[in-house]
């Protein structure tokens, strides 16, 4: 029988054959891009017959231009700016930039947009008269934020993989210096003034292991272009937009504060994340966190963050509980004032704390990241990502007064679908976590984890990078996990969503979209994929047979042989001597080493911080390959090449 027979006349026997055994994984996968619309929510949309990635728009951050004619929307996967006049939302034109954009900023004279475009490092300097792409500058390794000072001076562009701030001549884009942010430096914010930038990072710095993640707000002075402050972000791992009342007395940044330290348990008792908003500036002296969840539901990944004119109200897009939060920013005020501060600076564990100051929770579309409000402060215009629309919200009643369609495929395919279940909170307890929630931007978090499955205080784990996740099962650390739908299906439903939710077109949905990510550019490879002599003699080192003392190394010793294959892991178990009092075995899978450079901490449990801690503090008897030899360059050059993978 066909498989389109089998699909039309035995769907039933299909999905019980499924439920029985994940063994046919292969035909769930290839059955996934053909499943007719059986067992979907009713408001879900028409179902896309294929599995091939279609060319969504997926709008991810969105300005209004000075005189509130236009408004300017970033189209992540399109690749282009869509300009619509901000009245009629008619498309004016549509212009092309780079790879996978992902900020946009005016000019303050509004006579130039600057595009961000993470995949090939440029900067896209848009004419907004003629609607042309008149330059195209390098910058540094997958730019993301974009700002330019009051004088038309300088830009300064937050680079994520670089975590740093390129500092560029505004007008020929000639770089100038580069600022040192904190990890992942994403998004920044000019301050009215214009006498300030202020960078935040969506991974934490590095900090001892098992310890409370850190980050911060790096203060740039424009006149001198240097660091002049660095605001401490104690507990929050996740630091995404930044956003100024006009007297600038006020300022307001959206975060993820996890709760990673304790087993992540009982998500009944918030034992998860607190999702808040970090408050500084005069009008609250110390900087100070407040939380956005409330006792029964929770605001689950806050991205984009604006203070209207008269600082009354500040709006928050929740990109997992898919809504906007209104906060009367007088009434949050004055809860501060009257509430004795707690000696951390944080009210993230006060549940109660909401409702003094949130006003409104204002449902929008899948996935609402970037926010704008019109010249007049009545519209607020939210991109929402994984639903190619635009909500605008009248502010007045804080409801959506109508939808903007953006022109795109019709219907969703399973990747799509699966992206959006990827994001959404909807599965979990009380709307508390998603699948993005640990790995931002569907890549990793940086941190390290104690999951109830392996018993409280066991096996504490690192959290590992998506992309190219496909082919390097088994999945888990101790390979416990024999592929995607087990890892995502049955284990997310019981140990974090605390329910079960995912029908069989929904995993394989889910399943889809994570096979195929992406992975992203290499930076440390060269144009020709041909390697630099440090990175030739990485190479070497990597694979060699004999120690530099004429000694054999046994093949199961070599960095090569459990390293091996296209995406550097041969998906065996090993003990390579890195085990500690609370793992419950010794015997881990060999970790693939796609984007290796982008991941830290390493090991199983993220104790080292360091590639290079890996063969000299956590390696004393040579078990993790045979590196006690190596000089400190020796490691260097082992370290270069592993940067190429």
């Amino acid at each position: 029988m066909s498989l389109r027979a089998l699909i039309a006349g035995q769907w039933s026997g299909l999905r019980a054959a499924f439920a029985a055994s994940t063994a046919t994984l292969a035909l769930f996968v290839v059955a996934a891009a053909v499943w007719p619309a059986l067992n979907r929510p009713a408001n879900a949309g028409p179902r896309d017959t294929s599995a091939d990635e279609l060319d969504y728009a997926s709008p991810l951050e969105l300005v209004v231009s000075p005189d509130g004619g236009r408004l300017y929307v970033l189209c992540q996967q399109s690749e282009e700016i869509r300009v619509l006049d901000a009245n009629s939302y008619a498309v004016l034109k549509t212009v092309h930039v780079g790879r996978v954009p992902r900020g946009i900023a005016l000019s303050p004279a509004g006579d130039r947009l600057f595009v961000t475009n993470t995949w090939d490092d440029t900067l896209s300097v848009i004419d907004t008269k003629a609607l042309t792409v008149t330059a195209t500058w390098p910058v540094g390794a997958e730019p993301s934020g974009v700002v330019e000072d009051r004088a038309g001076k300088r830009l300064y562009v937050a680079n994520r993989i670089s975590s740093d701030v390129a500092v560029l001549d505004a007008q020929t884009g000639a770089e100038e210096k580069r600022l040192m942010g904190g990890r992942g430096t994403s998004y920044l914010a000019l301050s009215p003034d214009g006498n300030r930038v202020y960078a935040t990072h969506v991974y934490p710095n590095a900090s001892a292991h098992r310890t409370a993640p850190e980050s911060e707000i790096t203060v740039m002075d424009t006149t001198r272009a240097v660091v002049t402050d660095r605001m401490p972000m104690h507990g929050i791992a996740g630091v995404f937009h930044l956003a100024f009342s006009a007297d600038g007395r006020l300022g307001v940044v959206a975060g993820y504060h996890p709760k990673n330290l304790v087993p992540l348990a009982h998500l009944e008792h918030g034992g998860a994340f607190a999702y808040t908003l970090t408050l500084f500036g005069a009008d609250v002296g110390k900087p100070v966190e407040v939380p956005l969840d409330e006792l029964d539901r929770y605001a689950s990944q806050p991205f984009g963050v604006v203070i209207n004119a008269d600082k009354s109200r500040i709006f928050v897009t929740i990109g997992g509980s898919e809504n906007v939060v209104a906060i009367d920013a007088q009434r949050l005020l004055a809860f501060l004032r009257t509430h004795p501060r707690p000696a951390s600076g944080s009210y993230a564990q006060d549940l109660s704390a909401s409702s003094n100051y949130v006003i409104a929770r204002i449902p929008v579309g899948h996935n609402p990241r970037g926010l704008a409000l019109s010249r007049d402060g009545r519209r607020l215009f939210v991109a929402n990502r994984l639903e190619d629309t635009i909500s605008v919200i009248d502010t007045r009643s804080n409801r959506v007064a109508s939808t903007i369609a953006l022109a795109g495929p019709n219907g969703t395919n399973p990747i799509r679908r699966g992206e959006q279940t990827f994001y959404t909170a909807r599965y979990s307890f009380q709307g508390q976590i998603s699948c993005s929630s640990c790995h931002i931007d569907s890549t990793f978090d940086g941190l390290t984890w104690d999951l109830e499955p392996d018993g409280f205080g066991r096996d504490i784990v690192d959290n590992k990078m998506l992309e190219g996740v496909k082919g390097t099962e088994p999945y888990k650390w101790n390979g416990g996990n024999p592929n995607i739908p087990t890892e995502c299906g049955p284990r997310t439903e019981k140990y974090f969503w605390r329910s079960e939710q995912y029908d069989n077109l929904t995993l394989a949905d889910l399943t889809v979209y994570i096979r195929n990510m992406p992975t992203r550019p290499n930076r440390w490879r060269l144009p020709g994929y041909e390697l630099t002599p440090a990175q030739e003699r990485g190479k070497a080192l990597f694979s060699r047979a004999v120690d530099k003392f004429g000694k054999p190394i046994e093949e199961y010793n070599r960095c090569s042989f459990c390293h091996s294959g296209p995406k550097g892991t041969n998906q065996k178990l090993f003990d390579v001597g890195t085990r500690k009092p609370t793992d419950n075995g010794a015997m881990l899978k060999a970790p693939p080493l796609t984007e290796i450079a982008l991941t830290a901490p390493y090991l199983h449990d993220g104790s080292a911080r360091t590639l290079e801690e890996i063969w000299t503090v956590y390696n004393p008897e040579d078990k993790h390959g045979r590196t006690n030899d190596l000089t400190k360059d020796e490691l260097n050059d082992l370290i270069e090449y592993l940067r190429t993978r």
